[in-house]
């Protein structure tokens, strides 16, 4: 999911009898896993009655008319609703006249325009990819077009003005509508206004032609094979070759990474690293120099006197002063231990290769190397104990156990694919309907290449005191069994889906009553926390030893030692590479915070400060090295530190000792999620922790494996 509001505007989303997915125990799972469904998951569902899901107004399998249809449908009733909106006299504005149709109205168009937009990520039709693309845009710019309309912002600032608050979650919503009318300038002058309309359309076309430069940068180097030593022969042969034998090595991430980390030859690891450092020179530089220009020249037309003040003022952190003093307690914090193991890799680097200085392009290298020393393990095999379905029965028993929840497989939902398979979640306690879950699991052509959570339907609650329920659909790409051989999962790819499903409960738990800070509508600082403290089980011995199972007897968990190994290695030069995360993120923050800073000598002057002395690249581009200050993430590139932060004082203080026990779960579940983004988060983590959130529980996790 994107956070930025720019890129969202940009890139904006078996026939059986039922079963339940609620067991105990190894036993329990191991039935479930083999009797109850390992081919549940992918089995192809023919002739099958469909029905509508209870509550659901999501509409799947529309065709490219009917997509087109709906989204004018959508935008008709928008505008009505917009247009009685401001058609009510200032004098006689009242929540029920004024908020609770504009809320309403979100809560009801957000499925619908969800089932006009969300067919692209997954269809196979050419005809209803495009069809969905242009109702996207169409939905869009009509929204954009309410967010500038002056009568309704008047209503609503009139009504605002009066302070008669319904309770505290409208006064929020109420000041977020504000918030939104005036970030498009109608609180500004005509004049003000049209010249943020201008800078914004300039940003927006620099930004594009940013990321344009780097994707259709086709720079490669050539190398022979002497010079590639340590890369797999699967890497070499899918190399083009030019008439003389040698390799060709692009500048893509996938070439780049594996020539960093895998290839013994440290001048070769430079020259990809320089080459790399320099994509597009001169030209992307020149680009975000503009960019950030821009960017502060619409902050001040705000009335912000930096971007970076703009943009942070909308998240927990506030301000980009507190930003600072973050990243710098978190970078001074981890000193002692970021210079030891860049010791251990000095003395590998010197004994493989002599007296020749370490760089920052032999990271990857010697923590590839030291990590194989220590632990003499082959991680590449994990994959052979994380069969699919074995892993997701895990995933469910967890979040089940863990949430008080019931996931009932709807055998005879509507669904785009047959591989696509449909739950109604349930609380374990009361039956209560929280809503549906779609899950669309295996890789396809021409579905969305990415893993990842898409709201549906938000939850919300009607002015007749009726509840909305969340829909969600979570997309990934998994293999499929093949010749009676299970799929298998790679055990970055476990933790993917226990992200992936930390943002699946985070949705389905959410009880908020507007639909705006319903689903994943938390704030942005916030958002991925719940889904990063459900990582925390993929390392822990008892998840461990649950799902996985040798795939050739799943009966046979993977072992202890490699349980301790998986956990160790999570911790393995953690303090360095948080380091250079770091370095990142303060350089986003300065370009951002100040104006005229010379970029270049800017990162010069951080690179050794963080990096504990090692120099940036010679003539390298620090704009080529870092595209996310550019675009999505400008002066929020610490957000994801920011969460790791307190995810870990919460795994750390209340789940690290009892992961399964089921009273912190409902805790975590009634104090985080079920809020969702109606509270502020320092708020909901204080009330759930009992006390501030600390950043001590993330900086003993980079610390306390020293190698």
């Amino acid at each position: 999911m994107t956070e930025s509001q720019g890129n969202s505007e940009k890139m904006s989303k078996q026939k059986r009898e039922r079963s339940l997915l609620v067991v105990s125990g190894a036993a329990a799972l191991l039935v479930l896993a083999v009797n109850l469904g390992i081919n549940a998951f992918n089995s192809h569902r023919k002739n099958r009655k469909n029905r509508d899901l209870q509550g659901s107004k999501v509409r799947v399998n529309l065709s490219a008319s009917e997509i087109l249809k709906l989204a004018d449908r959508i935008i008709t009733k928008s505008k009505e609703v917009h247009d009685a909106v401001a058609s009510i006299p200032l004098d006689k504005v009242t929540y029920m006249n004024v908020i609770s149709p504009l809320a309403e109205l979100e809560a009801q168009q957000f499925p619908l325009v969800q089932s006009c937009v969300f067919p692209k990520m997954v269809t196979t039709s050419d005809d209803v990819h495009k069809a969905s693309a242009e109702a996207e845009r169409r939905i869009d710019t009509h929204l954009l077009a309410c967010s500038k309309r002056e009568d309704v912002y008047r209503v609503v600032k009139a009504f605002a003005a009066r302070g008669e608050w319904v309770n505290a979650e409208a006064k929020n919503y109420t000041q977020a509508l504000m918030r939104d009318f005036e970030r498009n300038g109608l609180n500004l002058t005509l004049t003000k206004r049209e010249e943020m309309q201008r800078v914004r359309i300039q940003i927006d076309e620099l930004s594009l032609q940013y990321i344009q430069n780097l994707t259709e940068d086709s720079t490669f180097l050539l190398f022979t094979e002497t010079e590639l030593a340590g890369l797999p022969p699967e890497f070499l042969k899918s190399l083009d070759k030019v008439t003389d034998g040698k390799f060709k090595v692009t500048l893509k991430s996938h070439h780049v990474g594996a020539v960093l980390e895998l290839c013994e030859v440290g001048t070769t690891r430079r020259m990809v690293a320089v080459a790399y450092g320099k994509r597009c020179g001169e030209v992307n530089l020149s680009i975000l120099e503009d960019l950030v220009q821009l960017r502060h020249k619409f902050a001040r037309l705000l009335g912000y006197s930096s971007y970076a003040d703009c943009a942070v003022d909308l998240r927990m952190a506030k301000t980009p002063s507190k930003v600072f003093e973050f990243l710098e307690d978190i970078s001074n914090s981890l000193t002692d231990s970021a210079t030891m193991e860049l010791s251990i890799l000095k003395d590998l680097k010197r004994k493989e290769e002599g007296d020749h200085p370490f760089g920052i392009e032999d990271l990857l290298y010697y923590v590839k190397k030291a990590e194989a020393h220590q632990f003499n393990v082959d991680f590449g095999a994990l994959k052979q104990y994380f069969p699919v379905n074995l892993v997701l029965s895990g995933v469910f028993k967890i979040v089940q156990d863990l949430f008080g929840l019931r996931f009932e497989e709807i055998a005879d939902a509507e669904v785009w694919h047959s591989d696509v398979c449909v739950y109604s979640v349930f609380d374990l306690s009361s039956g209560e309907l929280l809503g549906h879950f779609y899950l669309d699991m295996y890789i396809r052509e021409g579905k969305y290449n990415h893993t990842c959570v898409v709201a549906l339907q938000n939850g919300a609650l009607s002015s007749n005191g009726s509840r909305q329920i969340p829909v969600v659909l979570m997309i990934a790409q998994l293999q499929k069994d093949v010749s009676g051989h299970p799929a298998l999962l790679r055990f970055s790819e476990v933790v993917d889906l226990f992200h992936e499903f930390g943002h699946v409960v985070q949705h389905i738990c959410n009880r908020a009553s507007f639909a705006r800070f319903s689903g994943l509508g938390f704030d942005q600082d916030f958002v991925e926390v719940p889904a990063l403290v459900l990582e925390n089980w993929c390392y822990e011995s008892f998840t461990l030893k649950l799902i996985s199972g040798f795939h050739q007897d799943i009966t046979k968990p993977i072992k202890d030692e490699m349980c301790k190994a998986i956990k160790r290695r999570r911790c393995s030069f953690s303090a360095l590479k948080m380091r250079q995360e770091i370095l990142y993120c303060l350089f986003d923050q300065i370009i951002h915070s100040a104006e005229n800073v010379d970029i270049v000598e800017l990162f010069k002057h951080l690179h050794p400060r963080i990096l504990l002395g090692l120099p940036m690249l010679e003539d390298v581009n620090p704009a080529s090295r870092f595209p996310c200050s550019a675009i999505g993430h400008e002066a929020a590139c610490y957000s994801r530190i920011w969460s790791e932060v307190f995810a870990a004082d919460i795994f750390a203080s209340k789940f690290h000792d009892s992961y399964l026990n089921q009273y912190v779960g409902m805790q975590f579940r009634n104090k985080v999620l079920a809020p969702g983004g109606a509270k502020e988060p320092i708020e909901v983590l204080t009330s759930f922790l009992g006390r501030e959130p600390s950043t001590q529980a993330f900086i003993d996790s980079k610390s306390q494996y020293r190698l």
